[in-house]
């Protein structure tokens, strides 16, 4: 064996075991700060909306960070009713607390009151962003194990991700095997800092070892928000609908110029600041001096693009930012608040349970993507109404507290013969009134329960429905009305 390849022995450690070389040495120390989460989780049940879903227990992944706290995945511990944390060299499992969740970005903050969990534990410090091939090990508690495991890849690819339905942020791509139970487990570079938690892994059966880590800018974001104001706000859209202007024709028809590069605005989230501001047509040129190409991607790295939301996605609820249009050939600057838009049928509740009306036997419910899959299930997009779906995908929240109400079912009884099969029909309007959302409509069925209903369905049908009192109503059918404590602003007088 050549003089220079050849290894000395060994040393030994206190307890006679070789110490590790000097690779694991980078890694090992932080893997004491990864812990499992167990938790018990009580969804709600939205086709259902009175009851609830018969409680489960999942398992997850966590890393201790600065500050008393734990990193974890929001899915990990959604609809939490009791959650739990056991470190790597105990048998205990110490209760802990949620103090905040971000379901956009799918990272969570727990903390652990207990003095004893804390003790000879150091927090992981995070890494830079890494670079294209750099090695990553992903740490975890997959497939319900209880010790460690530990898988190692590469960085394959970084880019902007579609989170949670419409939320892109950046992501990082990894070849490192990611299982169930790794969700909220940290991903290590080869100096033993995290530069990331994993939360996805793709499925298609025509891949391979895909998985996705939240880097820490996603992260740092994260944690940032939450201490400036003691809540978790979200990460801001500029709140339009855009498409590229690679299209030369579309391009000369704009009055663009060979030198000139961007992306053609084509509708403005009317609950955003940015609607007073940029209209239909526009071409937004740059975003913060950062110029747009035609594709939509700004510069990111040396010989790197990216998305130009990733611009939007640094800054934070509040924050301004200035933005360059062009608009019938005339520049224009507009500096906009950015915000988060609200959307007509919202992704999540925040974990609070749904709101409901029901009266002479109709259920009345505000459509959200959770009462979506309830209905019909984890592919919802393939069997929603048509009418829905375009609504989902398309439409737009004209004010803050707009909603889109349906009847979900009809509870059968001698008062509504003739309209069981009415089912997910949007209310239009109570006795030519709009109905502008749930408490809207509660308080229109409330002051006229002795008159008759009428109630515009989404495909143009009236129904007619009298009732003899409001009195009567009540002892001959089911009049209920749902005011949870958690969304009692939804539909408190």
């Amino acid at each position: 064996m050549d003089s220079d390849t050849a290894r000395s022995p060994s040393p030994k450690t206190h307890c006679g075991e070789p110490e590790p070389d000097a690779d694991a040495c980078r890694v090992l120390p932080c893997m004491d700060a990864v812990v499992k989460v167990f938790c018990v989780h009580t969804e709600p049940n939205f086709s259902l909306p009175w009851q609830q879903s018969r409680q489960y227990s999942s398992f997850g992944s966590g890393v201790i960070i600065g500050g008393r706290r734990v990193l974890t995945n929001a899915h990990c511990v959604e609809h939490h009713t009791q959650v739990k944390l056991k470190r790597r060299d105990s048998d205990t499992k110490f209760l802990a607390t949620v103090l905040a969740m971000g379901r956009e970005c799918d990272i969570a903050l727990l903390t652990v009151c207990d003095d004893e969990f804390w003790e000879g534990v150091s927090p992981v410090e995070f890494g830079a962003l890494p670079a294209l091939q750099d090695a990553v090990t992903v740490v975890g508690y997959p497939i319900g194990g209880d010790t460690i495991s530990v898988t190692s890849g590469v960085v394959s690819r970084i880019q902007t991700l579609q989170y949670f339905l419409t939320s892109e942020l950046l992501g990082l791509q990894i070849d490192a095997a990611i299982n169930y139970g790794n969700s909220g487990g940290p991903a290590f570079n080869d100096r033993g800092k995290c530069v990331g938690i994993a939360f996805q892994k793709d499925t298609s059966d025509d891949t391979d070892n895909i998985g996705y880590v939240i880097p820490t800018p996603d992260i740092t974001h994260f944690i940032e928000d939450y201490e400036k104001s003691g809540e978790y706000t979200g990460f801001p859209e500029l709140g339009i609908k855009w498409q590229k202007m690679e299209n030369p024709d579309l391009r000369k028809a704009m009055g663009m110029k060979r030198d000139q590069k961007g992306v053609y605005v084509k509708r403005v989230e009317p609950t955003t600041p940015a609607s007073g501001c940029l209209q239909p047509s526009d071409i937004i040129l740059s975003f913060d001096g950062v110029d747009i190409g035609n594709d939509g991607t700004v510069p990111f790295r040396q010989g790197e693009r990216i998305g130009f939301s990733f611009l939007v996605s640094k800054k934070y609820t509040g924050d301004k930012a200035l933005v360059k249009v062009m608009r019938d050939s005339e520049i224009h600057e507009f500096e906009i608040t950015l915000a988060t838009p609200k959307k007509l049928i919202p992704g999540h509740l925040k974990g609070m349970p749904p709101s409901y009306y029901i009266v002479a036997g109709f259920v009345f419910a505000a459509v959200s993507v959770p009462y979506l899959r309830s209905e019909y299930g984890k592919n919802y997009e393939y069997d929603v109404p048509a009418k829905l779906l375009v609504k989902h995908f398309h439409a737009m929240a004209e004010s803050c507290d707009e909603q889109l109400v349906v009847i979900s079912q009809v509870l059968a009884a001698d008062i509504n013969i003739g309209y069981e099969d009415i089912s997910n029909s949007q209310v239009v309007s109570f006795n030519g009134q709009p109905v502008k959302n749930l408490k809207n409509l509660v308080t229109m069925v409330e002051t006229c329960k002795d008159k008759f209903f009428k109630f515009g369905l989404e495909f143009g049908q009236i129904v007619i429905l009298e009732t003899k009192s409001a009195k009567a109503a009540t002892q001959d059918i089911l009049t209920a009305r749902c005011i949870p404590s958690a969304v009692s602003d939804d539909l408190k007088a």
